[in-house]
């Protein structure tokens, strides 16, 4: 007997959205969050059955997937969700760093008062989850604070592989520790000092701490593991 997928049954699909963006979405987010676990054979018609679509969008979504790096894709044999090892964390946390230490030097030389307020105001988010111990708040408002320092540098390449690194970062989070850890004040400190380094306008100091502020979780990370 052939074991059955595990997907839910109960799950919301978002509005107006393509069957292909539907299936790409859900099936992305099954992946990251562990539903869907590193090695599972991938059913097309399971899936399609589950997400209410034809075949055809899920193999379109598997397609997008494997451009992802989340399934690999073997024509006429199977489709199958991406491995994940441990020492994967070194690649990705250390490729990070880099993309998001080169955005902090960039938006240091350029950016405005009212942006520097913005950043502010999420770091305080991010404080009070952490505080209320709110893992998955936590983790949301951190990724915002990055996002938008990567936004206001204006790379578009830098937004785009810090974009695809994050959601294997987050998979990778959720594969090993089962949950989002609660990020440490640590971590706080850090985006406040980045905050500061905008505030003087030096490039090189919000390059130095933001590398570190990925460079350090990435070691406490897999002294955990």
């Amino acid at each position: 007997m052939i074991k059955a997928m595990p997907v839910p049954k109960n799950f919301v699909s978002p509005a107006r959205m393509s069957a292909k963006e539907r299936a790409f979405s859900q099936i992305q987010r099954w992946i990251i969050d562990g539903t869907l676990q590193p090695g599972e054979k991938l059913i097309d018609a399971e899936l399609a059955e589950s997400l209410g679509v034809s075949r055809t969008p899920i193999r379109e979504a598997f397609q997008l997937l494997e451009v992802q790096g989340l399934v690999s894709t073997h024509p006429g044999k199977e489709t199958k969700v991406t491995e994940i090892e441990k020492d994967d964390i070194f690649k990705m946390y250390s490729t990070m760093a880099v993309l998001q230490a080169l955005a902090a030097d960039i938006t240091a030389k350029i950016i405005v008062p009212d942006q520097i307020e913005q950043l502010r105001a999420i770091n305080l988010e991010f404080a009070d989850s952490i505080k209320s111990g709110q893992a998955y708040q936590a983790m949301e408002a951190d990724e915002q604070f990055h996002n938008l320092i990567v936004e206001l540098s204006d790379n578009p390449y830098i937004a785009t592989f810090s974009a695809s690194l994050q959601i294997h970062i987050r998979r990778f989070k959720y594969v090993f520790l089962k949950q989002p850890i609660t990020a440490a004040q640590t971590s706080v400190d850090e985006h406040a000092r980045i905050i500061s380094a905008f505030e003087k306008k030096d490039s090189e100091l919000a390059h130095n701490v933001m590398k570190q502020n990925f460079i350090r979780p990435m070691q406490e990370l897999y002294e955990l593991l």
